[in-house]
Formats: structure tokens, sequence, C-alpha cells
């Protein structure tokens, strides 16, 4: 989120080919313990909870110790945009980017990449740029940028903001969209060769109100995209609501974009006034709709945030919970269950199971594989007693190789739990999965527990 939003905000507030695990999916049953971190509680249907971070805050004791304990899913707030990866045209640079993703992954949190092509903050070489060599230099900027976090992205917000305010219902004038009207479609295949395994999502701000024209433009447009192949598979919905929150038809939006095929998260939450009947109901609208994958704050403390003058978040400026974070958790924990139906991938899975000893697990694996690489989730299901841990042994293909994986700690040919996804009542399930190069598909040795 930028200050280009900002009209738009105020607006609204005054009106008021890929398979990859979703999260660390534990079946818990109602008659267990609540969840006590935003990340474990939306883990338990199947979702994530994430915030944005500034690489600088790193250093932030209180900022990190909030961080690593409540949320799953990272979103640099500024350091993947094109004025910060490729500063001069052909010359990247990846430092802080590199930085927030790396504290991610060592965390166990995956990565919603933002972005790769956006109007704004653009470099300076790129503004002065217009038809064909702006179109040939987005198009490398989004090659080299995905490509340099392959395999460890779990989405990409490819398009950012296309679409103008208002009552047109049409594409923003900007110099992307005069290099010609299939910028976007091409955009988004230019993602998909350069980083195959992971979700690719458009993401825009006032898109949350089905009856807006803006939101019946996306719509249109993701229904387009969907009808002739090109590879879209989620949209964002930054979701920066006044203070009565979210427009009374919000879940319909949801339900409706979600009908198209493709997930929908909520990319950039913040709520003015942070009002727990607002943040509740939002997160409800989410729980709602099963393709609602996860939920993103826009920064940890309301001094993070850039409307800190409406104290907008789930924690205070001293990194204190408000009654929002209490809604919020409440609402999470007071979802279903993970359904205990797969969801169909969109290539054959190939699956393997192992033979457990009475007590405890069985694992089996899916694959999603493209040309010289593949992902991989592996199930874990409890035998006929409780596990307070798992270790899952594979056989990998010859000449594969590891490159990125969730929601498990990995050893050589050795595969266990974290600390949120241990503990399985029997009969239930979490999965992790991994990216790797190489062909062919891992093999389940053994499943164990304790």
């Amino acid at each position: 989120m930028t200050s280009s939003s900002i009209p738009a905000l105020r607006a609204a507030a005054a009106a008021t080919v890929s398979v990859v695990a979703v999260g660390a999916v534990v079946l818990t049953a109602h008659t267990a313990s609540a969840a006590t971190t935003l990340g474990a509680s939306a883990a338990q249907s199947g979702r994530y909870f994430g915030t944005a971070v500034a690489a600088f805050k790193l250093s932030d004791a209180t900022y990190t110790s909030i961080l690593d304990r409540e949320f799953t899913m990272v979103t640099p707030e500024n350091e993947m945009k094109s004025d910060a990866t490729e500063p001069q045209q052909g010359q990247f640079s990846y430092g802080n980017a590199d930085r927030i993703v790396n504290h991610a992954l060592s965390a166990g949190m995956r990565i919603r990449g933002h972005n790769l092509a956006w109007y704004q903050q653009e470099p300076g070489w790129m503004q002065s740029m217009e038809g064909a060599p702006l179109r040939s230099a987005l198009l490398n900027h989004i090659t080299q940028v995905a490509g340099h976090y392959r395999g460890k992205i779990y989405a990409w917000d490819v398009v950012n903001e296309a679409f103008a305010d208002g009552g047109s219902g049409g594409r923003r004038d900007s110099n992307l969209q005069r290099t010609g009207n299939d910028w976007i479609e091409v955009a988004f295949r230019t993602a998909r060769a350069a980083d195959p395994g992971a979700k690719l999502c458009y993401n825009d701000y006032n898109i949350e109100d089905w009856s807006a024209a803006k939101t019946q433009g996306v719509y249109r447009m993701v229904q387009d995209f969907k009808s002739r192949g090109v590879p879209i598979d989620c949209v964002g919905f930054q979701a920066h609501f006044g203070a009565g929150g979210p427009p009374g038809n919000f879940q319909t939006t949801l339900s409706n974009f979600a009908a198209l095929g493709v997930d929908v998260q909520l990319t950039e939450l913040d709520i003015a006034q942070a009002s727990p009947s607002a943040y509740a109901a939002t997160t409800r609208a989410c729980l709602n709709v099963p393709r609602c994958t996860g939920i993103t704050t826009w920064g940890i403390r309301d001094s993070d945030s850039w409307r800190s003058g409406e104290n907008p978040l789930l924690f205070d400026g001293n990194g204190t919970k408000k009654a929002a974070y209490t809604s919020v958790l409440d609402a999470l924990n007071g979802a279903p269950p993970v359904s205990t139906t797969p969801t169909t991938p969109t290539t054959t899975p190939t699956t393997t199971t192992s033979a457990p000893p009475p007590g405890a697990c069985s694992a089996t694996v899916s694959m999603n594989a493209w040309n010289g690489g593949f992902v991989a989730t592996v199930r874990v299901t409890a035998g006929s007693a409780d596990l307070n841990s798992w270790t899952v042994t594979l056989n990998l293909p010859p000449g594969a190789s590891v490159t990125n994986a969730w929601n498990v700690q990995h050893s050589g040919d050795g595969w266990s739990n974290v600390a949120y996804n241990g503990h399985l009542a029997t009969g239930q399930y979490t999965e992790f999965g991994f990216q790797a190069t190489g062909s062919g598909t891992p093999t389940v040795v053994s499943c164990g527990g304790s």
C-alpha cells in the first residue's frame, strides 16, 4: 500500500498449474483447547494469517517477537517493488528483500511476493519509458525478480492496482497500460514461466464492494482469464477499511470471485480505529468462503502503519494486543476445522502411502511437476492413538534437490513436525510441503510418532 491509494481509501472510508500447500493444516475438534496465536488459529481451518514487514524493523526486538510468534505469512512492504529491486535498468538489488525472505523462512513462515508490476514506485528509468521498450523492460524485470526468488514464494502479486477508480470499471491509464491492453495477461504468463511453483495473484483496493464498477471490471478480467487459460490463481483484496469495516456485501464479493476458480485473499487489511466488531466481521467473511485462503494485515503495531493516526491494527504502539486482536482470534478459533476432503489439484497427483504400525501415522505424497522441478505436498495422518510429534522418512528421486520447505523441519531424509503442528489426535492430519529441482516422485519410507 502506498500514498497512491490514499484518496480512494478516504472515499471508501467515507462511504463506509500448480498446487502448493496452503498452510499448516491441522484438524482440530471444537472441544480441543483454542489456539492462542493468530497463525495457529488460522491454520486450524487451513488458512494463514500474515503481516506486512519492513526490513529495517527486523532489528526491533519487540517487532520481531510479535512477528515470529503470531504470523505464518510475510509480505515485504516495499522491498520487492521495482524501484527497490531494479534501481538502474538491468542492475538488480535484492539485499533488503532477501533479508525479509531469509528471516521468514528461518522462522517457518511463507512469503507473499509484492509486487512484480505496478504503475507506482517505478524507478526513474522506467517512468520515462513507453511502448515496446517498456514492455520489454517490464517482462525482463518480472523474469529476473520472480526467477531470483523461484521456489521461495507462496504467491506473487503479479500486477497491482491496474484498474481505475470511479464508475468506469476500466483500466487505469498508466505507462504500463499504454504498452497494450494485453500487458496484464503477458505479465502473468511471464511470471508463471519464471516461478512455476508460486500462486499468481491480481491485487487491488476498493474492489470489496460487489456493486462497485471497479469490482465488476476486475471480475470480468478474471472471468476472461480463466476462460482462456491465462495463469491466474488468486485475487487479493487489500481491505483498507474505514471505521465501519467491510461493506455489507463483502462476503458476496469473495464468494463470487472464488466461484470463478481462484483463491481469494485479504492482502493488506487495516481498519480505522480497529473496531473489534469490524475486524470480527471481516474475518468471518473470509472464513465463510472456503477459497478465502488467508488474511494479511498491513503492519503489526499501530506505529508501523501507513495509517498510524487512525490506530488501525491489532497491536498498539507498544506491541500490546488490542480488543480487535481478541475478536479476530475468537473468530478464527470458532471456524470449522478444515475439511478432510483433499482439494483437487490442477494436475493428476501421484500418491504413495506408508503402512504404519498401530498408533503411529501414515503419510501420502501429492505431486505437481513441471520440466525441471516439482512441488510435493505430504499429508501426515495420525493412526489409532494421539501423537505429540511425528517424523516422516522420504526417499527423493535420484538427482533431486530440495530448494524450499514449509511447515516442517528437514534434515537429510527425515522430515519432522514444527512446534505448531506436532499434536495430532487420532485420525487427524496435517500437511507440509517442499519444492525441489529434478524429476520423479518422492516415496514414503516410514511414518512414526510418539
